[in-house]
């Protein structure tokens, strides 16, 4: 992550259903901003600057109307902005997440996502069930006129069953389970300090953890019952190709686009918005407030790594051509829920039934924590914040 907390040279956002586009270049790349030129290529876009040529990438269907780049404005510190006219034949399609891809009387293999180890193997559902959203019940007063009639009640798997949550799959242990998992006692109940709300109560469910690297990947929510959340474990068919670099894939990029795509799913069916990362204790770590989900962003710093070079001397300046591509991102505001700062947004977000609750792993809300702070950095100054929030890109 040490590479992502510079301001990238260059940051583009199109967006797909406003046909619109924003250019960022740094006041250090751009010099004179009459010797910047864009125009549009081959399923690409180009940005020309003094020393150097940049390909962007674009997905197909995606194009520049050619002489629509104009100049909003080049104020020092904040670099040149640019706005660009698309036109869009074909929208991206947003990827979907496990949980629309586990089928049933089909055989699936868990396995680790930090180490690669397999935990789970030749699991085949008969049943692949959706859990109620985490707010359900809070609005059980709302469906009855009566006393709860779930309370106390648990929505449990049977053997052969893949209940789906939100965050998590529930899944009925085996004897498999012993040989590839391992069980540790929740930790001893501690005192609410005074930043802490009182109703926010330590897990009491033991954790679940892999054998071979420790990492912990769930919880035991009861005797025969797995919790295994969808950003610690992988998911593949028994018949697919185990691909390592696809089991033991970037931590960082695994998680952005695991959360990216549920957010989406969840912004589509049930039309939410705004959510509240949750460690088990049900204490608000990140509130995320969902924007777009149609974004193209790219951003380029020189020297790019990974990216093709080559150097092409004319008029006794050398000028470097270099690409990258435009990846597919949601867009979103956040706030860390650090104690004593911006208290009066945390209390009112958690009292709106409007709010989704996302449970994670304390560990794993970190990492969001530092994915999220990491592309807040790379973004030009103008674009951190709105108003109270930090804005982040998580691609997809």
């Amino acid at each position: 992550m040490e590479e992502a907390q510079k301001q990238a040279d260059v940051f583009l956002e199109l967006r797909q259903r406003l046909q619109s586009g924003l250019l960022v270049l740094r006041s250090d790349v751009t010099g004179d901003p009459s010797d910047v030129a864009v125009s549009g290529g081959d399923a690409s876009l180009l940005i020309s600057m003094p020393r150097e040529v940049l390909c962007v990438e674009l997905p197909p269907g995606v194009t520049l109307i050619e002489g629509s780049c104009r100049e909003v404005s080049n104020t020092p510190g904040e670099g040149l902005h640019l706005r660009l006219r698309l036109q869009v034949d074909q929208h991206t399609e947003a990827p979907g997440s496990v949980m629309k891809r586990v089928q049933i009387e089909k055989s699936y293999g868990f396995s680790c996502q930090r180490c690669g180890e397999r935990v789970l193997t030749e699991r085949v559902f008969q049943r692949v069930l959706p859990l109620p959203n985490g707010n359900w019940n809070a609005l059980v007063e709302d469906w009855c006129c009566h006393p709860d009639p779930f309370a106390n009640r648990k929505l449990l798997p049977r053997p052969g069953d893949c209940l789906l949550g939100d965050t998590y799959f529930l899944l009925a242990r085996d004897d498999e389970c012993d040989q590839t998992l391992a069980q540790e006692p929740s930790p001893a109940p501690t005192d609410v300090s005074h930043n802490q709300d009182s109703r926010q109560k330590p897990s009491s469910k033991p954790s679940v953890t892999c054998r071979s690297c420790g990492a912990t990947l769930g919880e035991a929510v009861a005797a025969e019952t797995l919790k295994l959340y969808i950003t610690e474990v992988t998911v593949m068919q028994k018949d697919e190709e185990r691909d390592d670099d696809t089991v033991r894939q970037s931590r960082w990029l695994f998680l952005e686009r695991t959360i990216a795509a549920r957010l989406v799913e969840l912004s589509s069916t049930q039309s939410m918005f705004r959510f509240s990362l949750q460690t088990p204790s049900g204490k608000p770590f990140i509130l995320l407030w969902l924007l777009n989900t149609d974004s193209l962003v790219a951003s380029h710093s020189s020297p790019a790594v990974g990216s093709d070079a080559s150097v092409v001397p004319g008029d006794g300046l050398h000028i470097q051509h270099r690409s990258c591509a435009a990846s597919s991102a949601i867009k979103v505001l956040y706030l860390l829920c650090a104690p004593s700062m911006h208290q009066d947004i945390t209390d009112a977000w958690e009292k709106d039934v409007g709010v989704h609750p996302l449970v994670l792993p304390q560990t794993t809300c970190q990492e969001v924590m530092h994915l999220l702070t990491a592309s807040t950095s790379r973004l030009p100054p103008p674009l951190r914040r709105m108003n109270s929030y930090q804005v982040a890109f998580m691609r997809l």
